[in-house]
């Protein structure tokens, strides 16, 4: 895979999921802690960087306008109300360990599952010349799902990093791995993209 084709896109590292006091932690820390998730992800990026590829970090900013012409349900309804993901709040800032490098790319806009909807995603692949989307970060069955099988359908290879992501309990990210990823793209540690990327 050549990484000057390549972006990888690390979907809501932030303070609410990966850090104690975060309003969303408690469902995924022992997820994190087993997957290694955050460390994973910040070898994955530097990794990247490294050999030429592009890193695009895509956080969740909970956005009451989109919501007053959508509805809202299911999970997005239980981010309103946790009260989570506010702008302009600790919950809501990206990781230290992962805080965008000057080269890095910031999604703007996103506000519901698909890293692609209401953002400016698919321009900056566009623009770029992107034809790998690699794809890392919460939660595994929902963001990621979501953002790697639309951009399966806009016709890009797509890589799931298995190892940098999580879900709220083993069964689900065992069936995203098992049965889910590998009808869209590749599924991959960290380590194995890495060797590949050049």
């Amino acid at each position: 895979m050549k990484a000057q084709e390549t972006a990888v896109v690390l979907i809501e590292f932030q303070n609410e999921f990966c850090k104690d006091g975060g309003k969303l932690n408690p469902g995924v820390n022992s997820e994190i802690a087993r997957q290694r998730t955050i460390e994973n992800a910040v070898k994955l990026s530097q990794g990247a960087r490294n050999k030429g590829a592009m890193v695009i970090h895509a956080p969740f900013i909970f956005n009451p306008a989109y919501y007053e012409e959508h509805q809202m349900i299911g999970i997005v309804k239980a981010v309103a109300d946790a009260d989570a993901f506010k702008e302009n709040t600790w919950g809501a800032e990206i990781i230290d360990e992962l805080k965008p490098a000057e080269s890095d790319k910031v999604v703007g806009g996103k506000c519901t599952l698909c890293g692609f909807n209401n953002t400016d995603l698919a321009e900056i692949l566009k623009d770029t010349g992107v034809k790998n989307v690699v794809t890392a970060g919460f939660l595994t069955n929902f963001c990621v799902e979501s953002t790697s099988r639309t951009a399966y359908d806009k016709g890009y290879s797509v890589t799931i990093i298995k190892d940098a992501t999580a879900a709220t309990s083993p069964e689900e990210q065992q069936h995203a791995e098992e049965k889910i990823f590998p009808a869209i793209g590749q599924v991959m540690t960290a380590d194995e993209f890495l060797a590949q990327l050049d």
